[in-house]
């Protein structure tokens, strides 16, 4: 199916993965909603809403730029209407806004379990309730959970981490079943290696050789965007997984370090990077 026209709403799009995403969705005709918190600019941290906003635009595609703090109801709310008043409708919702805390329960305090809850599972959870009933109304919709498929495994060494990630899978899961007769799907994705992106470079997980571009998570969700709903859900995607069996072959384009195929993680990142 054509994207062309078709409208997304993604969060934590200022910079990195979020930002990807939206240019690639821009490049294939989506007019794209960029929300984030960041409005001003910052040295210790790139990009704003207004940038990306800027960058869509260029591609010859609106773009409309909205503060929104997952974790703030109230924002959650002002954002998804000011966005649906601004272009009547949402097709796509990716929840890509994440926070991160890989450390042991001792060294969790419950401000750092709460604010992984807060950003990924609970944000999740606000966004799509917002945008769920435009979705149902309209007959027509794909809501994207960036998160792995609930494997506990890589649990160990960050288990607040996990539970606030593994709940977004669950909310696909669930939601998928919800809505199976509404032609919107809900459906969850995850990366087969690292990807290099704000987080793994300023928490210093790994470097080029273990990682791949941002750009193989885009091309993974157009794929996904680009079927109908009702054909398409309740999934926990592996990128490099999904691509093979959409045809995918070569993976090379991907690469951080062009001379070193980046080992396979999922959720379990300590096997490339030595620690959690």
């Amino acid at each position: 199916m054509s994207l062309d026209g078709k409208v997304a709403f993604i969060t934590g799009a200022s910079r990195g993965v979020g930002k990807c995403l939206a240019l690639a969705l821009a490049r294939k005709g989506c007019d794209i909603v960029v929300a984030a918190k960041t409005e001003e600019a910052d040295a210790r941290l790139p990009g704003t809403i207004h940038e990306t906003a800027a960058e869509v635009e260029k591609l010859g595609r609106r773009a409309f730029a909205v503060k929104v703090d997952v974790r703030d109801d109230a924002s959650v709310e002002r954002g998804t209407k000011a966005a649906l008043d601004h272009f009547g409708r949402v097709d796509f919702l990716v929840n890509n806004a994440g926070a991160l805390h890989w450390r042991a329960m001792t060294e969790t305090p419950m401000k750092r379990f709460d604010l992984v809850m807060g950003v990924n599972a609970r944000g999740a959870f606000a966004c799509t309730v917002a945008l769920l009933p435009a979705m149902v109304q309209q007959g027509y919709g794909h809501i994207l959970m960036m998160s792995p498929p609930v494997d506990v495994v890589g649990a160990p060494g960050k288990v607040a981490y996990a539970i606030s990630k593994f709940g977004m899978t669950l909310i696909a899961h669930g939601l998928a079943g919800e809505v199976a007769d509404k032609n919107v799907a809900a459906n969850a994705l995850w990366p087969a290696t690292m990807i290099e992106s704000y987080a793994t470079i300023n928490f210093g997980l790994g470097g080029p050789a273990v990682w791949r571009k941002a750009d193989i998570l885009a091309d993974a969700t157009i794929r996904i965007f680009e079927k109908e709903p009702r054909s398409f859900t309740g999934h926990a995607l592996i990128d490099e997984d999904f691509l093979r069996a959409e045809g995918v072959t070569d993976f090379t384009g991907y690469r951080c370090d062009p001379e070193h195929e980046p080992p396979k993680v999922g959720f379990d990142f300590k096997i490339a990077v030595g620690r959690v």
